[in-house]
């Protein structure tokens, strides 16, 4: 299966909310999601649309930034793909998607956060020739 990769418009961000919504089990109301989406837009963020057929079946959201320790970045964040399409290698497509375009706008490192529990992701990345640097932690204030 062939998926479409494509970057979506700052002007289109908010049709990810439906999807953003599956990652986090509803838990943060849709207002709030959209006002967020809206903040990140403007902040060094951009997203790709994965799309079949013309319908939305996934996103990854991108972060561009430098690093003291890497030079210009790409942090990769919130992929989702829908269920019925996983599996078909769509998630090896965007990773070739994301190694080309963040190429094409300088960036010397691509790296990613995966919660410690979701170890599908953890073997897809490591297959995708990524390791583990460190640990993620946050404190809710």
């Amino acid at each position: 299966m062939t998926a479409n990769f494509s970057i979506i418009p700052p002007s289109e961000i908010l049709k990810i909310i439906p999807l953003l919504g599956v990652i986090g089990d509803h838990k943060v109301p849709e207002a709030i999601l959209k006002e967020r989406v809206l903040e990140m837009s403007i902040q060094n963020y951009e997203c790709i649309a994965i799309t079949y057929e013309e319908k939305l079946i996934g996103i990854c959201g991108m972060w561009f930034q430098t690093r003291h320790y890497a030079g210009k970045s790409v942090e990769i964040d919130h992929v989702v793909i829908e269920e019925n399409f996983r599996g078909k290698k769509i998630g090896d497509q965007l990773m070739q998607f994301i190694y080309g375009y963040a190429a094409s706008k300088k960036c010397r490192w691509v790296e990613l956060n995966t919660y410690v529990h979701n170890f599908p992701s953890h073997k897809f990345y490591y297959n995708q020739g990524f390791v583990a640097k460190g640990y993620h932690f946050v404190k809710e204030l």
